[in-house]
């Protein structure tokens, strides 16, 4: 989750603020921890998936990156249904939507129904998130709205940094037969808990307030305010998630069959052509004057394409680290879920640290402290690839906890940044629907990371186990730089365009 701007909102008729809107804010911010601990606690418990249920290399990564690819899917959909049929009564159904999952996870019988159950556990997520950012705009205003936004940074900066722990934690007591069922039924009592609070202190009529209608562009005619939070894009969400798919499973079955190809690689292929298809299709959705799901006029807006860049591919290299370190960990070095926990929180922590000073010092740096961040990311990487090729044997996690810290620093100058700085030039009216395909690239981004660089992973562990971390920790900092090279990029044109300008 990250700090989607949605239209100023109307609440109920009412003199003042809501009574209960603190009271609301914990509810929302417990949910939204559920929701992202998730995605962190489960990598420690991939090994004991692995044993528990006899799951495949490929099943694995579908258990990590589906959840965050359903979880994207579905953002800007209902945050448009929040808008219109109430953002109460969407977290209500996306909180239950991920209890039901959790407990499915739990009960699990083979890999194949815990990977469906995280698939409806990510659309869970995804129902329930845009409320949360959503109800923070409605039901607060000025310095409180700030403040209740920074509670929400910090409540996904301390998700991503527990998680490790929590699920080394709960494998430790429970054992790891039982530990990882328990990972997911754990969410059971906090989600009725959420629902039972939620319906009591969240406000039940809170919508967005109507936006302006902007002008057509291009000659497209724009949609009206009812149809712009009601349009949920069917045919544009399907074509998008084909594409994806179809990019993905050729790289994440490979590793079904011992590394050979069990899906042709021509289905990668078909995935392109999709993607294709989905961009003419929001071309066409949006000149017949309907509110497609992804505006692509954004990209056109000063800093936003280069900001979405950014984000996507960070996303995509950064997350595999933690996948790859905590099976590596476990699998090939013998910790216990806890200590690989333990040895991958350095990154996490110093990300959630830096990031509250991130926050406080882009508005002086912009887009260089992003790039400095990266530049960071990048040699705490390195330095964590020469620990691991050179340090053998179980003091390899503990000589890489320093840079992965530094890692971790540079991450927290990245991503809340970022975030700004990309939507800091969106017009109001546009910041929802910016908010939300931002954060859609981001949960793409996590899913297309985790298939490749799990994929390479899988492949050196099956035959040189003692590469196979350095390895793909090489082509997640691949990405990084891809990442810091769209940045720099950005960073040059717009001094370029200085320098014009005042010729």
């Amino acid at each position: 989750m990250t700090h989607p701007v949605s239209a100023q909102p109307r609440t109920e008729p009412d003199d003042g603020p809501d009574p209960r809107r603190w009271k609301a804010l914990t509810v929302c911010l417990v949910a939204g921890f559920m929701t992202l601990l998730d995605v962190s606690i489960v990598n420690v418990a991939l090994p004991s998936i692995e044993k528990g249920l006899g799951a495949s290399p490929s099943d694995l990564q579908w258990v990590v990156s589906g959840y965050a690819l359903t979880f994207g899917l579905v953002l800007v959909p209902s945050g448009r249904l929040g808008d219109a049929t109430g953002r109460r009564r969407m977290f209500v159904a996306g909180v239950v939507v991920f209890g039901v999952a959790s407990l499915l996870c739990g009960l699990a019988t083979t890999s194949s129904l815990l990977v469906a159950a995280r698939l409806l556990q990510g659309i869970g997520g995804g129902l329930l998130n845009p409320q949360v950012s959503g109800l923070i705009q409605a039901l607060f205003h000025g310095r409180e709205r700030a403040k209740a936004f920074g509670l929400l940074g910090a409540t996904i900066g301390i998700s991503t940094a527990v998680g490790p722990i929590a699920g080394g934690v709960i494998l430790s007591l429970l054992g790891a037969d039982a530990g990882w069922r328990w990972i997911f039924v754990v969410n059971l009592p906090v989600a009725f808990a959420a629902v039972v609070l939620a319906l009591r202190w969240i406000p039940a009529h809170v919508h967005a307030e109507d936006e302006s209608s902007e002008p057509a562009r291009g000659g497209d005619r724009a949609p009206t305010p009812a149809r712009r939070r009601t349009d949920l894009d069917p045919v544009g969400v399907a074509l998008l998630g084909a594409g994806v798919l179809a990019l993905l499973l050729p790289l994440v079955e490979s590793g079904r069959g011992g590394g050979s190809a069990t899906v042709p690689g021509w289905v990668a292929a078909v995935g392109a052509g999709l993607l294709g298809v989905f961009v003419l299709w929001e071309h066409r959705y949006a000149a017949r004057g309907r509110t497609p799901l992804v505006d692509l006029g954004l990209f056109s807006l000063p800093g936003y394409a280069s900001g979405a860049v950014v984000a996507t591919v960070y996303f995509s290299g950064f997350t595999g680290i933690f996948f790859v370190l905590t099976v590596y960990l476990q699998q090939a070095l013998g910790y216990s879920p806890l200590l690989a926990g333990l040895a991958v929180t350095p990154f996490a922590g110093g990300s959630a640290v830096m990031s509250a000073v991130g926050g406080r010092l882009v508005t002086r740096f912009g887009r260089s402290l992003v790039t400095a961040g990266l530049v960071v990311v990048v040699v705490g990487l390195v330095a964590t690839d020469l620990v691991l090729s050179s340090v053998d044997g179980p003091a390899t996690g503990w000589y890489a906890a320093v840079p992965l810290l530094v890692a971790g620093l540079g991450s927290g100058m990245v991503i809340s940044p970022n975030i700004t700085l990309t939507l800091s030039e969106v017009p109001v009216r546009r910041a929802g629907t910016a908010g939300g395909v931002l954060q859609t690239g981001q949960r793409i981004g996590t899913a297309a990371g985790i298939a490749l660089v799990g994929t390479v992973f899988f492949a050196h562990l099956r035959d040189q186990p003692g590469d196979a971390a350095a390895v793909s920790l090489r082509v997640a900092t691949g990405l990084v730089v891809l990442a810091l090279l769209a940045s720099l990029a950005d960073v040059w044109l717009r001094r370029r365009h200085r320098a014009e300008a005042a010729a």
